[in-house]
């Protein structure tokens, strides 16, 4: 016999709020230390490479197991933070900035929607399918 799962639609929608709400804060914090850290580039080129990230989403011309790898790579906080960890351990400015860059795009993507990604389909992340209500 199976039992009956009653799902609160509410409280997920407002679970889903409360995750957007975090991951805008640690956005808007990854911001202020990437303006801390940005190699004296002016604005507009610090805008252009928040979002280079992206670029990973190449990966999917070649077939969508590719594009989720490339795509996860460039998106895993915990990389992002390897990277800063090794930046401020050897003192290489530039790698602090990659890292920083690397973690609030990551958060930033989270907050918009876009997880990491299942190798079945770009739309399939680890938030969910994208687009399905």
């Amino acid at each position: 016999m199976k039992k009956e799962i009653n799902i609160d639609t509410a409280a997920v929608k407002k679970m889903a709020f409360t995750i957007k709400i975090e991951e805008a804060a640690i956005t808007a914090i990854s911001i202020y230390f990437l303006s801390r850290h940005n190699l004296g580039l002016p604005v507009w080129i610090c805008v252009l490479l928040f979002f280079s990230p992206d670029i990973s989403m190449v990966g999917y011309l070649i077939n969508s197991r590719i594009g989720a790898y490339c795509y996860n790579l460039f998106h895993h906080r915990a990389i992002a933070l390897v990277v800063l960890a090794i930046g401020l351990l050897t003192h290489n400015n530039v790698l602090v900035a990659v890292g920083t860059l690397l973690f609030a795009h990551s958060s930033f993507d989270r907050m918009m929607g876009y997880g990491l990604k299942y190798t079945d389909d770009f739309k399939h992340t680890n938030l969910g399918w994208m687009g399905k209500k």
